[in-house]
């Protein structure tokens, strides 16, 4: 494919960050958008609605479909995939994307905040992989992308924050293993994971975190473009890196995505 122009993607977490980012380049070819977050009033912290987010994609020239949405609740992930098969006429990509973060050692991670990221992370991805896939099996081009790491099972990447790594991980199994399950049905299922931190209104919130040695949204955002217009029944089962994907499209020139051009940038979680 050329570009998105009339097809529809399913975003998880789309009201910020890098969910609205990828939405916002495919908006900017006239793709449909359903955008789904739980945030439907202004949080104090971190700025952005489902309906801001919505009138944003129809600004660059797409349609937007706002849901509010809570992924942890399979009832909920059913009933905004009906909603929008039915508004759209089908479901062409699923973009998982929503993720909750604590980077916090086993003594320090409360269960309430174990068993969110579990939920969110892991039982998100497979429950939305799951409603969408009966829509995916019936478009022409259709891709599952999922925002999570190359899996790399050496103890330096549990060791700090044990529940992350494992709800994370969980994630691309879930890649791992639909990949293979549904390569013969043509359906496209892989992974995307920046090489450098990114600097997002949630990266804010973490002790420690510089977004001034990050890069911007928009890379994780041009590189799902790239990997969503690709052909789906050649291109399954991969754990992409971003700024790898625009290398092999000829892009190696990335200064204009730094958050402070000239400043060391800084690995994200998960790679070397």
């Amino acid at each position: 494919m050329s570009n998105l122009n009339g097809k529809t993607l399913f975003i998880s977490g789309a009201s910020r960050g890098i969910g609205l980012a990828i939405a916002l380049r495919a908006a900017r070819d006239g793709a449909n958008i359903v955008v789904t977050g739980k945030t439907a009033t202004p949080h104090p912290k971190l700025p952005g609605t489902v309906y801001e987010a919505a009138a944003a994609i129809e600004a660059a020239g797409g349609k937007a479909l706002p849901i509010i949405l809570d992924i942890r609740f399979e009832d909920q992930v059913y009933a905004a995939v009906e909603q929008a098969a039915q508004r759209f006429g089908g479901i062409d990509i699923l973009v998982n994307n929503a993720s909750a973060i604590s980077l916090t050692g086993t003594l320090e991670t409360r269960m309430k905040l174990f068993d969110l990221m579990m939920a969110v992370n892991l039982r998100g991805t497979f429950v939305c992989s799951q409603a969408c896939l009966p829509h995916l099996a019936k478009a022409a081009n259709p891709h599952i992308l999922t925002l999570s790491p190359p899996l790399d099972m050496r103890a330096k990447w549990f060791a700090p924050h044990p529940a992350y790594t494992i709800a994370k991980y969980g994630m691309s199994m879930c890649v791992l293993g639909m990949a293979e399950e549904f390569r013969g049905k043509g359906i496209a299922i892989n992974a995307l994971w920046p090489r450098t931190i990114i600097a997002t209104a949630a990266l804010q919130i973490i002790p420690g975190a510089d977004a001034a040695r990050g890069r911007k949204p928009e890379i994780v955002a041009d590189a799902a473009w790239h990997i969503l217009t690709r052909d789906s029944r050649v291109t399954t089962g991969n754990f992409f890196i971003d700024e790898d994907v625009l290398a092999a499209e000829g892009i190696t020139d990335l200064s204009g995505y730094a958050v402070a051009p000239g400043t060391p940038l800084k690995s994200d979680v998960f790679l070397d």
